[in-house]
């Protein structure tokens, strides 16, 4: 759950630097969380999860 919650954040404070930075228009950002929120109910969604937490464990793992 606290990787989700982190993401989410992560995400929503990329999302907010390119409305404000690279000229993203909020109509482009909402086009992407509809597009989220219909993923999230295919059959594609566990894959992605599981995508996302194999990602997660692998940036866990570098060490600088």
């Amino acid at each position: 759950m606290a990787i989700s919650v982190s993401v989410v954040l992560l995400l929503g404070i990329v999302t907010l630097f390119l409305i404000r930075k690279a000229c993203l228009r909020p109509v482009h950002a909402v086009v992407c969380v509809l597009l989220g929120f219909y993923l999230a109910s295919t059959s594609l969604a566990p894959s992605i999860h599981d995508a996302g937490m194999s990602f997660a464990g692998i940036v866990n793992g570098i060490h600088f």
